[in-house]
């Protein structure tokens, strides 16, 4: 009967929101938190069912929010993200700047070189970087620069781009969670839960590790005859011959140029926590303005096509529907949903250790998949502290959503902020869409079962845990 499949997606879309609508009737809400939920439904299930369209649903949906009274002016300003706006700009300055001097294709080469002729292995290295970096700096710097490098990669050796991409996201989002500068999320939980950066190294970064290594397992599996073409198209090309082409056709100012922006870009945001705290300013201001100032210094450098960067290689479309997602999903706060979804999840854990862990973990993870991992936290911080005053035992708690919230983000495309700029540079090159089913079903393999075993980590340990 439905033949295409605009209109399956389109059934499908009609089918979900009237059983969010119809559950969200006879759950206890007033008449003000079900309009919010319906309409920020209606914008989650656009973005994910018809994901081209995904700007028009936002900025639709935005209009239905304030012509419904369900969110201000005001409201959507001060939750539109600006601050990872400003700071997406900045980085993607710098990446246009690199690429223009090749610096990712010369990356390769010395990858290449390295790892020789073996694809999975390759693939493997690229996919411990993206991690690496994600724990050392923050997951949109991580999937900015090693997706760059891999979509080079991949254009090189025609391959197709997207399952490549896939893993990469995959690899970032888990490897944000093993330090507390990775992801906002650990830093929002080392803020309400005072854990430092010393305890983040003990109970997150193994855990992180393993659940890398079982992610990385699973999912070179499943692209399996995408990492064989690659090793095929590999070996048909004169890698020898083509390893320092691209190098010598590349001046030797602008290589050094590039290497030390790269690397002072990277080595001040790893910093920014010491610096903050040496020159006593204001939380992630280094952050935000080590961006800000290397897009400024790239755009110095390369003020001729300075003008050109700013218009044409600044992804506004994706920076356009992160401003009307922030604000979509801040209305739910801001008209008590995530109050009353507070009250039940703690109702629904009661005071038994092992519920409270699973109910607590898996919640984060399934609100991080459907909208920004940070509120989805928010949400659970209140709950967690509940049980805190009621005397539970909470320093397991915070592992398990920090885990949930940054491991589940790999299960849908809107899952984080890594997962939607990386779309967004794929679909900028033209280089191909990524739609609902093609994303979820690798996300199911590298979300539920590194999930299962970070949980189960983590509540193995509980008995070596502090008592606070």
């Amino acid at each position: 009967m439905f033949k295409s499949p605009l209109a399956k997606s389109g059934l499908i879309y009609l089918l979900l929101l009237l059983g969010i609508s119809f559950l969200s009737l006879f759950s206890g809400l007033n008449n003000t938190q079900i309009l919010s939920i319906v309409v920020f439904s209606s914008i989650m299930l656009g973005a994910i069912l018809f994901w081209r369209f995904r700007l028009a649903f936002g900025l639709i949906g935005m209009v239905i929010l304030l012509g419904l009274s369900l969110t201000r002016i005001s409201n959507i300003v001060e939750s539109a993200g600006f601050d990872i706006i400003l700071f997406l700009i900045g980085m993607m300055i710098v990446v246009s700047f690199l690429e223009e001097r090749r610096f990712f294709e010369i990356l390769i080469n010395k990858i290449i070189s390295l790892v020789g002729y073996n694809a999975n292995l390759l693939v493997m290295v690229m996919l411990m970087l993206a991690a690496l970096f994600a724990a050392l700096v923050d997951e949109v710097t991580s999937i900015l620069f090693v997706a760059s490098t891999m979509i080079h990669l991949t254009v090189r050796f025609r391959v197709n781009p997207i399952p490549f991409i896939i893993m990469l996201v995959f690899a970032t989002n888990i490897g944000s969670s093993a330090t507390v500068i990775g992801n906002p999320v650990g830093v929002v939980i080392a803020l309400k839960a005072n854990l430092s950066f010393g305890e983040f190294a003990r109970w997150a970064s193994p855990i992180s590790i393993i659940s890398l290594f079982a992610m990385m397992l699973l999912v070179l599996r499943f692209f399996r005859r995408d990492i064989n073409q690659l090793e095929v198209n590999i070996r048909e090309q004169n890698i020898n011959n083509l390893s320092y082409v691209d190098v010598l056709t590349v001046p030797r100012s602008d290589f050094l140029i590039s290497v030390a922006l790269f690397l002072g870009t990277i080595l001040l945001l790893g910093l920014h926590n010491q610096i903050e705290g040496l020159l006593q300013l204001p939380k992630n201001t280094m952050l935000l303005g080590t961006s800000l100032g290397a897009g400024g210094v790239a755009l110095i450098l390369d003020r001729k096509k300075a003008r050109e960067i700013i218009e044409k290689r600044i992804d506004w479309w994706t920076l356009s529907f992160f401003v009307t997602f922030f604000s979509a999903v801040a209305t739910l706060s801001v008209t008590g949903v995530t109050n009353f979804l507070s009250l039940k999840l703690l109702s629904f854990t009661g005071l038994e250790m092992s519920r409270i862990f699973l109910g607590i973990s898996l919640a984060s993870g399934l609100l991080s998949s459907i909208m920004d991992n940070v509120l989805a936290v928010s949400i659970i911080i209140p709950v967690i502290k509940g049980l805190g005053s009621l005397g539970i035992f909470t320093f397991p708690l915070w592992w398990g959503v920090l885990f949930a919230s940054t491991l589940f983000g790999n299960l849908t495309m809107i899952g984080s902020t890594a997962n939607i700029v990386a779309i967004g540079m794929i679909e900028r090159r033209k280089l191909g869409n990524i739609n609902f089913l093609e994303w979820i079903k690798p996300g199911l393999i590298a979300s539920v079962p590194p999930l299962a075993i970070a949980l189960v980590l983590v509540y193995l340990q509980i008995p070596l845990m502090p008592w606070w």
